[in-house]
Protein backbone atom coordinates (compact mmCIF):
# COMPACT_ATOMS: atom_id res chain seq x y z
CA UNK A 1 0.00 0.00 0.00
CA UNK A 2 1.40 3.38 -1.03
CA UNK A 3 1.74 6.06 1.65
CA UNK A 4 -0.44 9.12 0.89
CA UNK A 5 1.52 11.34 3.28
CA UNK A 6 3.74 13.55 1.06
CA UNK A 7 6.38 13.82 3.81
CA UNK A 8 6.61 10.08 4.39
CA UNK A 9 6.08 8.90 0.80
CA UNK A 10 9.81 8.27 0.87
CA UNK A 11 10.77 6.90 4.27
CA UNK A 12 13.32 8.78 6.38
CA UNK A 13 16.86 7.41 6.22
CA UNK A 14 18.08 5.16 8.99
CA UNK A 15 19.71 7.14 11.84
CA UNK A 16 23.31 6.22 10.93
CA UNK A 17 22.78 7.27 7.29
CA UNK A 18 21.07 10.48 8.39
CA UNK A 19 23.94 11.31 10.77
CA UNK A 20 26.50 10.76 7.99
CA UNK A 21 24.52 12.94 5.58
CA UNK A 22 24.08 15.84 8.01
CA UNK A 23 27.72 15.63 9.18
CA UNK A 24 28.79 15.85 5.54
CA UNK A 25 26.47 18.83 4.98
CA UNK A 26 28.12 20.73 7.82
CA UNK A 27 31.53 20.05 6.23
CA UNK A 28 30.37 21.98 3.17
CA UNK A 29 28.26 24.79 4.66
CA UNK A 30 28.34 27.50 7.31
CA UNK A 31 25.46 29.81 8.12
CA UNK A 32 25.46 33.59 8.45
CA UNK A 33 25.11 33.53 12.24
CA UNK A 34 28.12 31.24 12.69
CA UNK A 35 30.26 33.29 10.29
CA UNK A 36 29.27 36.50 12.10
CA UNK A 37 30.09 34.95 15.48
CA UNK A 38 33.50 33.79 14.27
CA UNK A 39 34.32 37.18 12.74
CA UNK A 40 33.03 39.04 15.80
CA UNK A 41 34.96 36.97 18.32
CA UNK A 42 38.09 39.04 17.75
CA UNK A 43 41.39 37.83 16.45
CA UNK A 44 41.89 35.49 13.54
CA UNK A 45 38.66 33.65 12.66
CA UNK A 46 40.66 30.79 11.10
CA UNK A 47 39.24 31.25 7.61
CA UNK A 48 39.14 33.71 4.72
CA UNK A 49 35.69 35.05 3.86
CA UNK A 50 35.48 35.44 0.08
CA UNK A 51 32.87 37.52 -1.74
CA UNK A 52 32.59 36.04 -5.21
CA UNK A 53 30.25 38.68 -6.69
CA UNK A 54 30.94 41.33 -9.31
CA UNK A 55 32.60 44.65 -8.51
CA UNK A 56 29.25 46.40 -8.91
CA UNK A 57 27.66 44.07 -6.34
CA UNK A 58 30.66 44.46 -3.98
CA UNK A 59 30.28 48.24 -4.19
CA UNK A 60 26.60 48.00 -3.23
CA UNK A 61 27.63 46.33 0.00
CA UNK A 62 29.87 43.59 1.36
CA UNK A 63 30.72 41.93 4.65
CA UNK A 64 33.45 43.73 6.60
CA UNK A 65 36.75 41.88 6.33
CA UNK A 66 35.75 39.89 3.25
CA UNK A 67 38.13 39.43 0.35
CA UNK A 68 36.66 40.38 -3.02
CA UNK A 69 37.43 37.90 -5.76
CA UNK A 70 34.79 37.42 -8.46
CA UNK A 71 34.24 33.80 -9.47
CA UNK A 72 35.49 34.46 -13.01
CA UNK A 73 38.89 35.55 -11.64
CA UNK A 74 39.47 32.75 -9.11
CA UNK A 75 41.52 30.49 -11.38
CA UNK A 76 43.97 33.24 -12.31
CA UNK A 77 44.19 35.18 -9.02
CA UNK A 78 43.33 32.97 -6.02
CA UNK A 79 46.78 31.52 -5.52
CA UNK A 80 48.27 35.03 -5.33
CA UNK A 81 45.67 36.23 -2.80
CA UNK A 82 44.76 33.30 -0.56
CA UNK A 83 47.00 30.92 1.36
CA UNK A 84 45.95 27.32 0.61
CA UNK A 85 46.54 26.30 4.22
CA UNK A 86 43.64 28.51 5.38
CA UNK A 87 40.02 27.40 4.79
CA UNK A 88 37.88 29.66 2.62
CA UNK A 89 34.19 30.47 3.13
CA UNK A 90 32.49 31.76 -0.02
CA UNK A 91 29.39 33.89 -0.36
CA UNK A 92 27.38 35.56 -3.11
CA UNK A 93 24.00 37.37 -3.16
CA UNK A 94 21.72 34.87 -1.49
CA UNK A 95 19.83 31.61 -1.67
CA UNK A 96 18.62 32.32 -5.20
CA UNK A 97 22.19 32.57 -6.50
CA UNK A 98 24.67 29.75 -6.99
CA UNK A 99 27.71 32.01 -7.37
CA UNK A 100 29.14 30.95 -4.00
CA UNK A 101 28.76 27.31 -5.03
CA UNK A 102 30.59 27.94 -8.31
CA UNK A 103 33.32 29.86 -6.45
CA UNK A 104 33.67 27.02 -3.93
CA UNK A 105 33.96 24.52 -6.78
CA UNK A 106 36.67 26.59 -8.49
CA UNK A 107 38.61 26.93 -5.23
CA UNK A 108 38.30 23.22 -4.42
CA UNK A 109 39.61 22.48 -7.91
CA UNK A 110 42.70 24.53 -7.05
CA UNK A 111 43.28 22.59 -3.84
CA UNK A 112 41.57 24.85 -1.25
CA UNK A 113 39.48 23.60 1.66
CA UNK A 114 36.22 25.47 1.26
CA UNK A 115 32.72 25.97 2.67
CA UNK A 116 29.80 27.96 1.34
CA UNK A 117 27.98 30.49 3.55
CA UNK A 118 24.26 29.72 3.34
CA UNK A 119 22.06 32.76 2.78
CA UNK A 120 24.82 34.90 1.30
CA UNK A 121 24.95 38.67 1.54
CA UNK A 122 21.14 38.87 1.50
CA UNK A 123 20.78 37.03 4.79
CA UNK A 124 23.73 38.87 6.31
CA UNK A 125 21.81 42.11 5.78
CA UNK A 126 18.46 40.57 6.73
CA UNK A 127 19.91 39.49 10.10
CA UNK A 128 20.73 43.13 10.82
CA UNK A 129 24.51 42.69 10.60
CA UNK A 130 26.78 45.57 9.61
CA UNK A 131 28.00 45.77 6.03
CA UNK A 132 30.31 48.13 4.18
CA UNK A 133 29.70 50.27 1.11
CA UNK A 134 31.82 52.94 -0.55
CA UNK A 135 30.04 55.38 1.81
CA UNK A 136 31.02 53.54 5.00
CA UNK A 137 29.46 51.03 7.38
CA UNK A 138 25.70 50.53 7.27
CA UNK A 139 23.07 48.33 8.90
CA UNK A 140 19.38 47.70 8.33
CA UNK A 141 16.86 46.58 10.91
CA UNK A 142 16.84 42.81 11.32
CA UNK A 143 14.06 40.98 9.52
CA UNK A 144 12.07 39.27 12.30
CA UNK A 145 11.73 36.19 10.09
CA UNK A 146 15.50 35.68 10.01
CA UNK A 147 16.64 36.92 13.43
CA UNK A 148 14.61 36.54 16.64
CA UNK A 149 15.93 39.84 18.02
CA UNK A 150 18.67 42.20 16.83
CA UNK A 151 22.02 40.69 17.74
CA UNK A 152 20.46 37.67 19.47
CA UNK A 153 21.50 34.19 18.35
CA UNK A 154 18.75 31.93 17.02
CA UNK A 155 19.62 29.33 19.65
CA UNK A 156 19.91 26.43 17.25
Amino acid sequence: MENDNPVLRVAPAPPAEAAAHFRASLAFHADVSDVAAALGAGGDPGFVLLDSRSTEAWDQGHIPGALHLPTALIREQAENLVDKSIPVVTYCWGPGCNGATRAALALAGLGYRVKEMLGGFEYWVREGLAYETWQGTETRPADPLTAPAPGAPCGC
